[in-house]
């Protein structure tokens, strides 16, 4: 597998592997052509030197899966550096094949390289499978989030 920063190109492809869930469905609008809302975060990502917009390829080059990783500095923790992973996505025809536990993984290397001390994630409440998931990898829910819905889109 091969670990690469995004392109402009991929970004059909990632909006496919984010909407391909039943909670992706709900909140992304895959189609063709793409909306530009998509392109135009992209760019903001891609400008942006805290943030990763990752895909891996398979031995092929074919997009498999895809990640975010965000490097978030702030003072506590002695002016440390969190690192958010979020919209993680591995290919349906190749789940259950390990790569879910080789992209985290490669994002645990990718945070310390980076210097983080901390890799976290949230997750839906609906998705309990992916708890046990992020627990097998040791991941532990130390803390309660919460979110504040910014309605901008009507």
């Amino acid at each position: 597998m091969k670990f690469r920063k995004a392109v402009k190109e991929d970004v059909p492809l990632i909006v496919q592997l984010l909407a391909n869930d039943k909670l992706g469905q709900l909140r992304e609008e895959y189609r063709d052509p793409l909306p530009d809302s998509y392109y135009q975060a992209f760019e903001r990502i891609n400008l942006d030197t805290n943030q990763e917009l990752i895909v891996v390829e398979d031995r092929v080059g074919e997009i498999i899966a895809t990640l975010q990783l965000s490097f978030i500095p702030y003072l506590t923790y002695r002016g440390g550096i969190r690192a958010q992973i979020e919209a993680v996505r591995v290919r349906e025809d190749v789940r259950g094949e390990g790569i879910g536990q080789q992209v985290f993984e490669w994002a645990i290397r990718r945070a310390r390289e980076r210097e983080a001390h901390v890799l976290q994630l949230t997750t839906d409440k609906q998705r309990p499978d992916a708890v046990r998931f992020y627990e097998k990898l040791g991941f532990e829910a130390t803390h309660e989030g919460m979110k504040l819905h910014l309605d901008l889109l009507s």
